[in-house]
């Protein structure tokens, strides 16, 4: 995806009250931007970091600006909106550019499934094959290069986990793909340390069939696309 009108940078001051952040522009204006992520963004909003921030130009919204990117002091890029991931995995789908999820004729989003009351992210159908579900998670937690997720406890992953290891029980494919939206991550695996029974889930749904993929971004101030599978240990 290319950023239309281009992202504009600023210098983050605070991020606070989960959806809200504080930047000075370059030319010492300060705005306050909306934050598109519930999760903690360890790592991804340090102050002093630069901002990227996209700008609506819908006048009934209280905050104009977005905040899109994170490009550490160290020069890794981040995406923080988290929004991002399915249309970067959508775009991947369409240009064939994930090798497993070609071959399929129509791309379904938002599709109502499972025990739960859940929505599955994407729902891929031809006539010659299983229907395949697929849940898509942002991956921004970075360690020594190596991504996890999920960055805080989530009950809504676990139950995704749940509902897909339902759907590969039911004989049709199950894939949980895993965006990694950060530039110097280089392999991926459960986080342990921060939810345990989501790291337990993921080893288990792997285990009864279900699918499990990651793949990173190329990431610029400019435009994103999702390129590269990355190694996974579960």
């Amino acid at each position: 995806m290319i950023f239309t009108p281009p992202l504009q940078s600023a210098t983050l001051i605070k991020r606070y009250k989960r959806f809200l952040a504080d930047v000075i522009t370059p030319d010492g204006k300060e705005l306050t931007l909306h934050c598109p992520n519930t999760g903690a963004m360890t790592g991804c909003a340090t102050p002093g970091d630069t901002v990227w921030y996209s700008t609506s130009e819908n006048t009934k919204r209280k905050y104009a600006h977005t905040w899109e990117m994170t490009q550490t002091q160290l020069g890794a890029f981040i995406c923080v909106n988290t929004l991002r991931a399915n249309i970067l995995t959508k775009e991947a789908i369409i240009a064939e550019q994930i090798p497993t999820l070609n071959g399929y004729s129509i791309l379904k989003s938002e599709v109502k499934y499972g025990n739960e009351s859940s929505r599955i992210d994407f729902m891929l159908q031809a006539e010659d094959r299983r229907n395949c579900y697929i849940e898509v998670k942002s991956v921004t937690l970075a360690e020594e290069e190596k991504g996890y997720f999920p960055d805080a406890v989530t009950e809504r992953g676990q139950r995704h986990l749940r509902e897909l290891m339902s759907v590969a029980a039911g004989g049709e494919r199950a894939v949980m793909l895993f965006a990694v939206l950060h530039s110097a991550i280089t392999c991926f695996s459960p986080a342990r340390h921060i939810d345990a029974t989501y790291a337990q889930l993921l080893v288990e749904a792997h285990k009864k069939g279900v699918e499990i993929l990651a793949y990173k971004a190329e990431l610029s101030a400019n435009n994103m696309t999702l390129r590269w599978p990355l190694p996974i240990a579960l």
